[in-house]
């Protein structure tokens, strides 16, 4: 049994939650490839020691992704990306020739001359819901055309059964060359509760972390004048549960093979204030947990339950609309984006950019790390690759990129692959 790290390659790279789900179970992600520079510096800080590649997937090649990274001429393992799709089916018409699913045909043309031994295509579950289903059809006989088996059999996974507080499903689509085997799907897990008096299923809910449980040792954000201005502090946390435990970086996680970042344990990020009017604020303190507030439609989380899905909003090309953010359980406001990230699955030492805006959108956009990281497992697997855990150490820096403007983040992006 071979004793190292498989290849992979994000199409869809975002902040880089599926990034960081498949760091996690043993990949090293050599390319990343993202449109959206403000998008690409966030990845870029947090895993500066591979390459993110700032271009449209439409106008890259395979070739070029290989040249851009450390991928060069090395085999790559898997392909993996979550390519944003309409689905829309035409009466006859090929789907895939309508360029509202151009990016699901270049994610294709990718995994084709990347010619990886697995492929993982991520989608929202209206992929697979009535007329859509002629879409899928058409990529099944795309990549059997092309040497590619894929499993038809396809599920819809929710984060809440992976260890997520969060009622999140997405579609999976797992491919692999014709002569290997197939991956599973992974399987629920059952989460371990720090407190077994109380668990979560007398809502009729999946074992998994409750929302209490995801952040309840977070600093209250309200006793920190300085997070009006900045979206950091250095603060007092409170005791964590096992998942806080977890996201903190305070215990050993057995099947966690990402690289070990260095960074201050009392440094709150990603936790900028949102200023709410008095009469917002007393409508949310009204509101009771687990219901939607009247004038808002913002859902006040239960803290027993689980945190409704996470959405990104629209970008500035499609009217920059916020989406919907949750209110807090306890105290009379909206989440913070650190918040979102613990609902997420993502740790503590990761982050955002540092407005709010484009924080909420790069969480509510990516797959959840722990979700991703399940998916990746079952590749690891058909792999028969032994996986040990990295000695090597990273400290983040250069957070001044979580602050550049698009015009910043454009020009810096550029200087990347120069």
């Amino acid at each position: 049994m071979k004793k190292e790290r498989p290849i992979a390659v994000d199409l869809f790279a975002g902040a880089g939650g599926m990034t960081l789900g498949f760091e996690q179970a043993g990949f090293d992600v050599l390319a990343s490839v993202e449109i959206d520079p403000i998008h690409c510096l966030v990845h870029h800080y947090n895993f500066p020691f591979w390459s993110i590649i700032c271009r449209d997937i439409q106008t890259i090649t395979g070739q070029e992704i290989r040249q851009l990274s450390k991928v060069g001429n090395h085999p790559i393992d898997v392909v993996f990306g979550g390519p944003p799709c309409q689905g829309f089916s035409l009466m006859g018409k090929r789907v895939l020739e309508d360029e509202r699913n151009a990016l699901i045909a270049h994610f294709i043309r990718l995994v084709l001359e990347l010619q990886p031994k697995y492929f993982v295509l991520e989608n929202v579950p209206g992929m697979a819901i009535g007329s859509h289903q002629q879409l899928l059809q058409e990529i099944f006989d795309k990549f059997s055309y092309h040497g590619y088996e894929v499993e038809t059999n396809y599920q819809i996974l929710n984060a809440a059964n992976y260890g997520v507080p969060q009622n999140r499903e997405r579609l999976f689509l797992l491919g692999c060359q014709k002569g290997l085997i197939l991956p599973n799907y992974p399987q629920a897990i059952s989460y371990n509760f720090t407190n077994k008096s109380e668990p979560n299923n007398q809502l009729n809910l999946p074992k998994c972390p409750t929302v209490w449980e995801a952040i309840k040792d977070l600093p209250e954000v309200e006793n920190y004048p300085e997070l009006e201005k900045q979206d950091w502090v250095i603060a007092d946390y409170k005791k964590p549960s096992n998942y806080g435990k977890q996201l903190r970086c305070l215990m050993d996680i057995e099947d966690d093979y990402s690289y070990s970042r260095r960074y201050k344990n009392r440094l709150l990020t990603s936790s900028m204030r949102t200023k709410h009017s008095e009469t917002s604020r007393e409508r949310f303190a009204k509101t009771p947990q687990g219901k939607t507030e009247s004038v808002s439609r913002f859902l006040k989380l239960h803290p027993k339950g689980l945190c409704n899905t996470l959405r990104a909003g629209t970008p500035s090309n499609r009217g920059a609309h916020t989406a919907p953010r949750p209110i807090h359980p306890i105290t009379p406001r909206c989440i913070t984006v650190r918040e979102a990230a613990r609902l997420h699955s993502y740790p503590d030492w990761f982050r955002f950019h540092v407005t709010k805006w484009h924080g909420f959108r790069q969480v509510g956009n990516s797959v959840p790390p722990l979700l991703a990281k399940a998916v990746a497992r079952e590749i690891i697997k058909m792999l028969v690759i032994e996986i040990t855990k990295p000695s090597d150490q990273y400290h983040l820096k250069k957070s001044e990129l979580l602050s550049f403007k698009m015009t910043q983040a454009t020009q810096y992006c550029r200087s990347l692959e120069s």
